[in-house]
């Protein structure tokens, strides 16, 4: 027992003891640097050395190309290669199946093989018609409420529907956020309608351009005639690509978004409206959402 103590004593003072690391110059004997370190101090530091150095060479192999030219580790652009060559190779399968089974419809043909297949084509309809009789047609619960709701609101509407003109079918000029409505009490007879800048500008319906020139207050207009009366203004434009007098048709771009004028606060499209020569809410008639 202190056979073994003494034996622990002297490897731990093996491991603690002092030695002085020194480095002299080999003519002058002139001491230049000196350590003082430990058999203990060595281990720990040795290790701690080696585990830094296996991990920063695993990260060079996990996470970058280095990891290419190690044996085992595929390239990934021979990966990419190889599922390409996959993809056309199975590709080039399905065709060459589809190509042997025409070349053995073509023998038979040229062979005289070909059997009598002909089928009577009402006997094919026969199991897909349907008798009327059989056809319950009373309208469900759902139905009957719906259609009572409807006479309600017919029954006791006071008001005159807008129903005119409904066979006119007009796309948004833009896509864009709508952020400032028509209102006619502050004499904003229009839609102003937040875009990115450069945006293209579409015509909502089939026309002719009136107008398409620049004015100080609104920057670059275009002006479009329609049919049933309507005519569309676009103002504020960065540019146009139409001219007086040109056939435009619905969808077709005319300008792009901008910021032109005087009376502008940034990149949108204010967009006008009119049926007949007087104003009207471009809402009723477009679903700028």
């Amino acid at each position: 027992m202190a056979k073994d103590k003494k034996k622990r004593k002297e490897i731990k003072r093996k491991l603690l003891h002092k030695y002085r690391l020194v480095i002299l110059n080999e003519s002058t004997f002139e001491e230049k640097i000196s350590f003082k370190l430990s058999r203990m101090n060595v281990f720990v530091t040795g290790t701690l050395f080696i585990i830094v150095l296996i991990g920063v060479t695993t990260l060079i192999i996990a996470f970058t190309p280095l990891r290419e030219y190690i044996p085992g580790y595929s390239s990934t652009k021979l990966k990419r290669q190889a599922t390409e060559l996959t993809y056309k190779t199975d590709s080039l399968v399905t065709v060459l199946n589809y190509t042997n089974r025409y070349l053995d419809n073509v023998r038979k043909v040229l062979r005289g093989d070909i059997e009598n297949n002909q089928e009577n084509r009402d006997s094919l309809f026969e199991k897909y018609k349907l008798d009327p009789a059989s056809v319950d047609l009373s309208p469900i619960r759902e139905d009957l409420l719906l259609r009572e709701e409807v006479e309600l609101e017919d029954k006791y509407n006071l008001f005159e529907r807008n129903i005119e003109n409904l066979g006119t079918l007009m796309f948004a000029p833009v896509d864009g956020t709508l952020s400032q409505a028509y209102d006619a009490k502050s004499k904003h007879f229009a839609v102003d309608l937040v875009a990115a800048k450069d945006a293209p500008v579409k015509s909502i319906a089939d026309g002719t351009v009136l107008f398409a020139e620049w004015t100080s207050n609104t920057g670059y207009v275009i002006i479009i005639e329609h049919q049933d009366g309507f005519t569309s203004a676009y103002k504020h434009n960065g540019s146009v690509s139409k001219a007086q007098g040109d056939l435009v048709k619905a969808g077709e771009v005319i300008a792009t978004v901008g910021n032109t004028g005087e009376l502008t606060t940034g990149p949108h499209l204010h967009f006008e409206l009119w049926r007949k020569g007087k104003p009207v809410d471009p809402q009723n008639y477009i679903d700028f959402n």
